[in-house]
């Protein structure tokens, strides 16, 4: 079995980026800065439109934590419908309890809702309680995989749980590590976990064309750097990690 890049993407242009690099999927949204939310039906159907590789697309109404009220879940629901009728293959998304374990039972509906599309259970695993314990409510659910980071600010630091998933996991679900990940730690994390599928954006900066700028006011939270950049995949890193990983012996 080989090796499986996905490129996290927020735009038209990074998802092509990405397809030309050699990437084998895409995970769609909006709002990187705030961790990703739902990208809107217009970009889905641009995305799709110009790409033919695998697509899968956020469900996360909101920023924040993941624990949701009904009207949030009925949205995602809708989001849900929205993206199949779009041509997605897959969804990524996650509930959680107050309590910080897996809401098993509206996870399992989002499952039954996404069918026949994939279902990711993202990085909201990596806020729970007891990310073994998660594994197995997340099995039950349905869900085809999980991305997470081991539990850490970045996957090179969630090894640990990163392989434990991986190993109690077998072949019930898959495990695939994202956060942080670039040319510099794939080889680390693809020779320590046993993953095989592995999720990055691979992003530079790229400069505003604007001449004009207004200076002292910014448009987002504190998050954003400035408003006369933008952050889009580099074909160069994606191809990069694609090598490192084509040269790692299974």
């Amino acid at each position: 079995m080989s090796f499986l890049i996905e490129i996290c993407t927020d735009s038209v242009e990074s998802a092509c980026v990405a397809q030309d690099a050699g990437a084998a999927r895409l995970e769609l949204c909006s709002a990187l800065s705030e961790g990703g939310v739902t990208p809107s039906l217009g970009l889905i159907n641009s995305v799709r439109a110009n790409t033919d590789i695998e697509l899968n697309v956020l469900i996360r109404p909101r920023s924040g934590d993941f624990l949701y009220s009904d009207t949030e879940f009925a949205v995602m629901r809708r989001d849900i419908e929205i993206a199949g009728e779009a041509g997605a293959d897959g969804i990524v998304t996650g509930i959680l309890r107050s309590d910080g374990n897996i809401d098993l039972e509206r996870t399992a509906l989002l499952v039954e809702y996404a069918g026949p599309m994939s279902v990711t259970f993202h990085r909201a695993i990596d806020m729970c309680r007891d990310p073994l314990n998660a594994l197995n409510d997340i099995i039950k659910a349905g869900a085809t995989r999980i991305l997470t980071s081991g539990q850490a600010r970045k996957a090179v630091d969630g090894v640990t749980i990163i392989k434990n998933l991986v190993d109690s996991a077998g072949d019930r679900i898959i495990i695939m590590p994202g956060s942080g990940i670039d040319e510099y730690n794939i080889a680390v994390l693809a020779g320590s976990t046993g993953a095989r599928e592995f999720h990055l954006s691979g992003r530079r900066t790229e400069e505003s064309l604007m001449t004009f700028r207004r200076k002292g006011i910014s448009m987002g939270g504190s998050q954003i750097i400035s408003e006369y950049s933008t952050r889009i995949a580099d074909a160069e890193r994606i191809r990069t990690v694609i090598k490192i990983l084509a040269g790692i012996e299974i």
